[in-house]
């Protein structure tokens, strides 16, 4: 399957680069290259990519701003944010608008090229060590929320919200497993469940909502 790549950056420097990394692979194409958000909202509509790498500092409109209006319009394509630190501060902007991972602008080619293949699979970019620091990072930005949409996860079993608490703490599936005495195979089901109800995109999505549910808070770890 080839995977099918939108590049988003106001240097058109870094654009190249990244075009020359991914053309050199058989399973990736990239379909087009915008220099600022109004210009990606448009091409994410049109082009219709598998995968978006999107910088979040552009003129006219910012990667936030432009991953928020790609989502809210359906577009199934998952959303990777370039960024020049992993403390910007609005990287969990961008996580919470519908971006799957972020990416430094300095990572290496071949790096790049399984975060893309990653990603186009469907999987959060984000290792759990990596939420977990984010979390802690905005954890004034959650707690100002928490509480705020407590019926959200009403449609969950006891199980699913149990699940749901440990995922938000960073914890992997095969560590979910561990303490919940469960298969690994339940676990991923039990992740899937939870997504489909609460119609998120993916487990970052869901680590998000559930701080801002009240579920968890950073304190609690």
């Amino acid at each position: 399957m080839t995977v099918r790549v939108m590049l988003c950056d106001d240097q058109a420097l870094v654009r190249s680069g990244f075009r020359m990394v991914l053309e050199a692979r058989e399973d990736m194409h990239v379909i087009g290259e915008a220099d600022d958000g109004i210009q990606a909202v448009a091409l994410a509509a049109h082009a219709k990519p598998d995968v978006i790498l999107m910088d979040i500092r552009m003129p006219n409109m910012d990667g936030v701003e432009a991953t928020r209006r790609i989502v809210a319009a359906g577009s199934p394509a998952r959303i990777v944010i370039l960024t020049t630190y992993d403390a910007d501060e609005y990287v969990f902007e961008t996580l919470r608008a519908g971006a799957s991972g972020f990416l430094l602008k300095d990572i290496e080619p071949v790096r790049l090229v399984e975060a893309i293949r990653i990603v186009a699979r469907g999987e959060a970019l984000l290792a759990p060590t990596v939420t977990r620091r984010l979390l802690d990072r905005f954890a004034h930005t959650l707690t100002a929320a928490a509480d705020a949409r407590p019926e959200v996860i009403e449609s969950l079993t006891e199980r699913e919200t149990e699940v749901l608490s440990l995922l938000a703490t960073g914890l992997s599936n095969l560590e979910l497993a561990d303490r919940l005495f469960l298969t690994e195979a339940t676990v991923k089901t039990h992740v899937s469940n939870i997504l489909r109800k609460l119609n998120l995109r993916d487990r970052v999505q869901a680590v998000v909502l559930a701080y801002e549910a009240g579920l968890v808070r950073p304190s609690s770890r």
